[in-house]
């Protein structure tokens, strides 16, 4: 699976989107030996495409001078790289804050609640 993802990733990167057998043999060795980041970006588009089959989904052509990409294969290739629109991380439902008693304070004002209170019994007690 992750060949056929490769070899869709090399056809769209060709003029005209096509490549002689050769050719692609050539660059899908030297991508699949390129290393763990190419291996792993794979790994993860193929698993948003199982059971793909390239030819009898017609994503790729095949003639005597080599493999073409179609234009479904190109809309394929743009679906499976696109970034699901799930959220990443889920909601938090927001509480207002629980407003005791209107003041003449701006909003961005935070009163203490009681603090004058604590300050009258500390006078008394000294």
């Amino acid at each position: 699976m992750n060949f056929q993802i490769t070899v869709l990733k090399v056809l769209a990167g060709h003029p005209e989107g096509r490549a002689s057998l050769a050719d692609l043999k050539k660059y899908v060795a030297v991508l699949t030996c390129s290393g763990a980041d190419w291996s792993q970006r794979m790994k993860k588009l193929a698993a948003r495409a199982p059971g793909l089959d390239i030819f009898s989904s017609g994503y790729v052509l095949r003639d005597p001078s080599g493999w073409q990409i179609s234009e479904k294969g190109r809309d394929f290739l743009i679906m499976i790289e696109t970034p699901s629109a799930e959220p990443l991380i889920a909601p938090v439902a927001f509480t207002p804050p629980v407003d005791s008693e209107a003041t003449d304070l701006p909003a961005n004002v935070v009163q203490l609640v009681g603090h004058k209170i604590q300050r009258r019994r500390r006078r008394a007690a000294a």
